[in-house]
């Protein structure tokens, strides 16, 4: 199976952008994509936007009869208990939520989230019926070490439990030194990264690797959104800034028609 044949995924994450005000894009981008419905019937593509907790309720409102989804961006592994301040997967589902990020790196850094503890949440997402986007990447240091390719595959092992088919789980590279910085890595520094996620998920699962999408992470945007697609086995992006305007995130869309 090439990667033309897996369905890409374009998946905005708001990050802690987003107040009501704003919903006025979320709006925008469902009209977009629905003009261009046929086109994405066509090619297979999907688009999401993974807003704040506090917005995902309207926004499934917004999107409705739209081809648009909207996910969150993290959840409890627990799905209720005494845990001020968290969210679980089964909250997500009844806010309007078709999907959830889990590992992001700011994730991973802010709140010091092991791979143990993502492949909990991975596990309760699924639960929940929630398409889980499990995030994995190197830091600046990792990479100049040499050892890019040895960690993120090791995030990857972990972070995975034995549960994973392409239905319930994506996965997301996001080359950390390049979030949010402008820089983008070659296409075949790129290519090396993804190959080599593809092998470890093709060992592992079997052909159900082979059919789980692997979405690329870093300052993805209209101006490079279209050589990064093209790369083998990227399946799709993990959008940040870019996708707080529609216009830009649309643009993301059309490059990956």
């Amino acid at each position: 199976m090439t990667h033309r044949r897996r369905k890409r995924l374009i998946a905005g994450n708001w990050k802690m952008h987003g107040l009501r005000a704003d919903l006025a894009e979320v709006g925008e981008s469902a009209r977009g994509l629905r003009d261009r419905q046929d086109r994405l019937s066509a090619s297979g593509v999907t688009a999401a936007l993974c807003v704040p907790f506090t917005l995902i309720s309207a926004a499934a409102e917004a999107i409705r009869e739209t081809p648009l989804a909207i996910g969150g961006q993290d959840c409890h592994p627990e799905p209720s208990g005494a845990h001020t301040g968290d969210v679980s997967a089964e909250m997500l589902a009844d806010a309007g939520a078709s999907m959830v990020i889990l590992g992001h790196s700011e994730r991973r850094r802010d709140h010091r989230e092991t791979n143990a503890i993502i492949r909990a949440k991975l596990a309760a997402a699924r639960r929940a019926g929630l398409l889980a986007i499990v995030c994995v990447g190197e830091t600046e240091p990792e990479r100049d070490a040499g050892a890019a390719v040895q960690v993120v595959s090791r995030q990857l092992r972990e972070s995975l439990d034995d549960n994973v088919d392409a239905s319930n789980t994506v996965v997301a590279y996001e080359p950390v030194w390049a979030i949010g910085t402008g820089r983008t890595p070659t296409a075949a520094q790129i290519a090396e990264m993804h190959g080599a996620l593809r092998a470890l998920l093709k060992d592992r699962f079997d052909e159900e690797g082979e059919k789980v999408r692997i979405l690329y992470g870093g300052s993805m945007k209209p101006e490079n959104a279209r050589m990064i697609l093209a790369v083998d086995d990227v399946d799709g992006g993990l959008i940040g800034g870019a996708s707080l305007k529609a216009e830009s995130f649309l643009a993301i869309v059309d490059a990956a028609l």
